[in-house]
């Protein structure tokens, strides 16, 4: 249960303590070679080599280097299998002194592997920081994972440097940039020395990460344009207010784009005095496009405040853009807002025709969301009752649905129970053969990764695990995620099967693990067993240890604070250890979910979110119109926990067809339009966490 945004959400995972995984990293080594390897030598050989691993991973928090060159000859010399993992600690951790025949060499020594890939992109990263473009176009071709923004800067900047054209790539990547870094700073600096950016540009980058709350970027884009310009975006970060008061100007096109920024500063703390300032004097006095962004940035804070003005907002952002001749490109969040606004529409009417104009304005990739196409044909239904060309559009609206209705996701289920489609789960693939199997369980990539996990060190396991499925065809996705499944390694198993595109297997991708416990616990609070597993599969993989870097624990990713209050609640025996015991936390999960259900009078939706951002805020988000549900859960404010509802939803609904419970569908499970409480409903429990 995850009690706020700002904790992170997603399979992040603390390390457990790593001496209590030996025996399991010992039971997992054995499993992986052989089966006849239970001779006391090898036991011991599989305890120095978890050992090992442990000790290194603890030096390089520590930054022990003289420790971590000992424990590198020691693994090295033991023919550790995971030896690679300490070469790599030792060498990553005195990277900013290594000299180029040593990463050679480290390459050569194992080629192939994730670590060879990992120390490349930390070696093109200090390879930019150095300024070596020589060794940078050397190296740059041989990374296979190439995920790297800021590698993508530097590697820009290299082609830059030896005379290639790169400036619509390197202002593609320069505005794509979420945070600060020196690679694509200094590839701004370069083309926008070079006269290949010029102030539009830049401002258009400090919008954008003024948008998404980045100060940072923004400054750092500012800084571009000289430091007066720096200082005055600094003092607008620092108060927006004290600046449209003191300093706001539109007589210049700097100074507008300042006052700009300033609104919408303000606008994300006071979204109504940014409306009001815009509308008494700032619309009229800044160029339209400038005009129409902030409008548009305002209306995305009202929106985001879930207030009826949100719809009316962007249509005044419209109007602004008609008078320009500027284009105007909007962030894809902000699009989306537009939307969720004028579905939220007019005290719980949605504004069909707005909905269809903000669809059809979003880049043609956005609109490909299955969101949106969803809402699209929804939107072309309510339009067609009073429409000549009714039938015409029904006929489209079908076909927009027909083209995510074999989706497995959250509107691929709603398009298809419009379309009256039965539910039907895809047909399950052939066994896997005994050579399929062998062949996952040989390989290398997969075996470090459980041995990895095993040990505790679950990070690493998953980044082995994930380089080594690359490229893989359905039936080796499937192969693998079956071994994964076979050592209960549930979030492998099931992050990889959900990979395969035609081959497709429910019972891998929705696992049932402990299913004796979970339906038990379920019978005895009166919850449905499929919702149960929905939330597990979401919150933890069934992964039994997961912590989350906010300190949510085990299956159902329980806060110490809920754990212990719901403990008392129901009368059970608690100490804070326990909140990573299987049995406690099931037992306290299901108490506190069905405390949720409750106090959301039986709605799964609003449930589900509680149990996700805390039980208050979804008191505050039913405040407002009756809207449907799904209308509902598309416009919760936090894009995590909106994300999570729909999910959760989705895989219940699957989960009680490999359950085998009848009749339910997504739309039983939305349940009833979500609204105000009723004020003959019982009152909601205020001490509920």
């Amino acid at each position: 249960m995850r009690a706020t945004r700002e904790r992170g959400f997603g399979p992040v995972y603390e390390q457990p303590s790593g001496r209590r995984c030996i025996v399991a990293a010992l039971l997992a080594s054995l499993c992986l070679f052989t089966a006849s390897a239970i001779a006391s030598p090898r036991i011991d050989a599989a305890q120095s080599s978890a050992g090992t691993l442990l000790d290194a991973r603890d030096a390089l928090r520590k930054k022990d280097r003289d420790r971590l060159a000992a424990l590198r000859t020691q693994a090295s010399a033991e023919a550790n299998a995971l030896a690679m993992w300490v070469d790599y600690w030792e060498l990553t951790n005195r990277i900013g002194e290594a000299q180029q025949p040593e990463l050679t060499a480290f390459a050569g020594r194992w080629s192939g592997t994730y670590v060879e890939d990992r120390l490349r992109n930390d070696w093109l990263l200090e390879l930019g920081r150095r300024r070596d473009w020589v060794d940078f176009a050397a190296e740059f071709p041989r990374f296979r994972m190439n995920d790297d923004r800021e590698v993508t800067c530097y590697s820009l900047m290299a082609d830059q440097v030896s005379g290639k054209d790169v400036k619509e790539a390197g202002v593609a990547a320069w505005l794509a940039q979420k945070d600060a870094d020196d690679g694509c700073a200094l590839l701004a600096s370069t083309l926008f020395d070079a006269k290949q950016i010029g102030a539009a540009d830049v401002w258009k980058k400090v919008r954008l990460s003024m948008e998404a709350g980045r100060p940072r970027a923004a400054r750092q884009a500012a800084a571009l344009l000289g430091p007066k310009v720096d200082a005055r975006v600094g003092e607008i970060v620092d108060s927006p207010a004290r600046y449209l008061a003191n300093k706001a100007s539109a007589a210049s096109r700097t100074e507008a784009e300042l006052t700009t920024l300033a609104l919408m500063r303000l606008a994300t703390t006071d979204s109504d005095s940014a409306a009001y300032l815009l509308n008494q004097r700032w619309e009229h006095a800044l160029p339209p496009d400038l005009a129409a962004w902030t409008w548009a940035s305002v209306a995305r804070q009202t929106a985001l405040k879930l207030q009826p003005e949100a719809a009316e907002q962007f249509l005044r952002a419209e109007r602004a853009d008609r008078k320009g001749t500027r284009e105007i490109d909007l962030p894809d969040h902000t699009l989306a807002w537009k939307v969720r606004s004028a579905l939220r529409g007019d005290n719980g009417r949605p504004r069909w025709q707005q909905v269809l104009q903000a669809i059809n304005a979003m880049p043609p990739a956005l609109q490909k969301d299955p969101a949106w196409i969803y809402w699209k044909a929804k939107g072309l239904q309510a339009v067609a009752k009073g429409s000549e060309d009714g039938n015409a559009l029904r006929a489209s609206s079908r076909e927009l649905l027909a083209t995510i209705a074999g989706q497995l996701s959250f509107y691929g289920e709603l398009a298809a129970e419009d379309l009256g489609q039965p539910f039907t789960l895809p047909a399950k693939p052939a066994p896997l053969t005994a050579a399929e199997r062998d062949e996952a369980a040989a390989h290398p990539g997969l075996r470090r990764a459980l041995m990895l996990v095993a040990i505790g060190l679950r990070n690493e396991g998953v980044r082995e695990w994930n380089f080594s499925i690359r490229g893989m065809s359905d039936r080796e996705l499937l192969a693998a995620a079956q071994l994964a499944c076979d050592h209960e390694v549930w979030d492998r198993c099931i992050n990889t099967s959900d990979r395969t595109q035609t081959e497709i297997d429910m019972e891998q991708r929705f696992p049932t693990p402990l299913r004796k416990e979970v339906a038990a616990g379920a019978r005895e609070v009166g919850l449905d067993l499929a919702f149960i597993y929905g939330l597990i599969r979401q919150e933890s993989r069934f992964v039994m240890d997961a912590r989350s870097g906010s300190g949510a624990s085990g299956l159902m990713q329980l806060m110490p604070g809920t754990a212990k209050w719901t403990a008392k609640k129901i009368g059970v025996p608690y100490t804070p250890d326990l909140i990573a015991d299987r049995e406690t936390n099931l037992k306290l999960g299901n108490a506190y979910l069905k405390l949720v259900l409750d106090d959301a009078g039986g709605s799964q939706p609003m449930a589900a979110a509680a149990y996700n951002a805390g039980p208050g805020r979804p008191r505050q988000w039913r405040n407002g119109p009756v809207l449907n549900a799904a209308v509902w859960a598309e416009s919760i404010p936090f894009p995590e926990t909106r994300d999570y509802v729909k999910k959760v939803l989705s895989n219940a609904t699957y989960y009680a067809a490999l359950l085998g419970s009848k009749g339910t569908t997504l739309r039983a499970r939305l349940g009833r339009p979500v609204g105000p409480l009723d004020p003959n409903a019982p009152a909601v429990d205020k001490d509920l966490p």
